[in-house]
């Protein structure tokens, strides 16, 4: 059992790392489900949702060390930061927002990339994402348990495949919204309600227009 547990943990820890085309975690305890239906579903479900959290905060860490730092201008990086002093006034507004996406079964990598930019304090949305993510992995692991059990393991016998085109279009769009993100004249946004985009040569690290 604790083997296990610590299979599912390391799992789930590198695909939460991932940045992107992972498969969706959810699909770990539904495949435990159908293949062990006889399982401690919510012991994996809470091993499962911390090793989550620890890879999505290494994830945003890492986007806040490397993206950051190294390759938006701060001029990109001072716009951002108009979001950080948005949130930081609706706190928990946040933490809301966080716990309702974390029950999902939605991507959630390029949301820690978004929220990792902003240099925000991670806490505010790692404690809703993890109580999110037990419940969620809890609801998926008993539900494919149940039905395993009533229709046999036939499910499991299938590989779950996630390389569809669609999975892969999702993607691909879901890094040019990150990339958007960081293109989003953010302070004329919240404080005029105006959408606009920043110059291209803005997003140069000396800030000087490219010729």
């Amino acid at each position: 059992m604790i083997g296990m547990i610590l299979i599912v943990f390391l799992v789930v820890y590198l695909l939460n790392l991932v940045p992107a085309f992972a498969p969706p975690t959810w699909m770990v305890f539904s495949f435990l489900g159908f293949r062990h239906p006889d399982l401690n579903v919510p012991k994996f479900a809470l091993a499962g949702a911390l090793a989550a959290t620890l890879g999505r905060a290494t994830l945003a860490k890492l986007a806040r060390v490397i993206i950051r730092q190294r390759f938006l201008s701060q001029r990109t990086r001072d716009n951002i930061d108009s979001i950080k002093q948005r949130l930081d006034q609706h706190r928990k507004f946040t933490f809301g927002v966080f716990l309702l996406y974390a029950f999902g079964p939605l991507p959630s990598n390029y949301l820690f990339i978004a929220y990792g930019l902003t240099t925000m304090d991670l806490g505010l949305i790692l404690v809703p994402f993890f109580i999110g993510r037990a419940v969620s992995y809890s609801f998926w692991g008993v539900t494919s348990a149940i039905i395993s059990r009533h229709v046999g393991n036939a499910f499991g016998k299938h590989p779950m495949g996630y390389l569809s085109v669609y999975f892969v279009l999702t993607q691909i769009f879901l890094l040019y919204l990150v990339y958007l993100f960081t293109r989003v004249d953010w302070r004329l946004l919240l404080d005029e309600k105006k959408f606009r985009l920043l110059p291209r040569n803005a997003r140069s690290r000396t800030g000087t227009p490219r010729h």
